[in-house]
């Protein structure tokens, strides 16, 4: 498991042709929404070109995260339904996970004895580079650790996502 700072993701975002943000129940406790839209704005005057992988029971029930990112104003057009979005991760510089745990954890694809194995998931793993903004540790609804997060692919940012998103555009503001 390897840590990264938000000047460090600011960096990455800031050089990347394309990223996928993927929010989760994390953006939703943090009400991170509105602060995701201005990352996705500052991003897109920089010409990154940004889109937003949505998994149907992200949150606590479906639909979740697109009435939150519709509250923040979020274009609909860059909303991507997972089975939209995973052909996509092959070619993604940098997938922003923000609290989504059990569903891009791996293990649903390669762990028969995963109790979440066979689930859909979105398949961030084949992105070049992933950060997950997560409070802790801890594991998700599932209650199961998740693989991702101890790829040599993937950086974890640790704090409150709305405080930790603040950061990165202040961040990127500066790179």
């Amino acid at each position: 498991m390897r840590s990264t700072s938000a000047g460090d993701v600011a960096v990455q975002l800031a050089y990347a042709r394309q990223v996928v943000i993927v929010p989760g129940y994390g953006m939703a406790v943090a009400q991170a929404q509105h602060v995701v839209r201005e990352l996705e704005r500052a991003l897109e005057a920089r010409g990154v070109e940004v889109k937003f992988g949505i998994h149907p029971v992200a949150g606590r029930m479906p639909g979740h995260m697109n009435v939150l990112l519709a509250e923040a104003d979020v274009p609909y057009d860059l909303l991507r339904e997972m089975d939209d979005i995973n052909p996509e991760f092959p070619r993604t510089d940098v997938v922003l996970v923000i609290g989504a745990n059990d569903v891009t954890n791996p293990a649903a694809n390669t762990q028969p004895d995963s109790p979440i194995y066979g689930m859909p998931i979105l398949e961030v793993d084949k992105a070049h580079s992933v950060i997950v903004l997560k409070r802790s540790m801890n594991s998700g609804f599932a209650g199961i650790d998740n693989p991702l997060f101890y790829d040599e692919k993937t950086q974890l940012l640790f704090g409150d996502a709305k405080a930790s998103v603040s950061e990165v555009v202040a961040e990127l503001k500066e790179v």
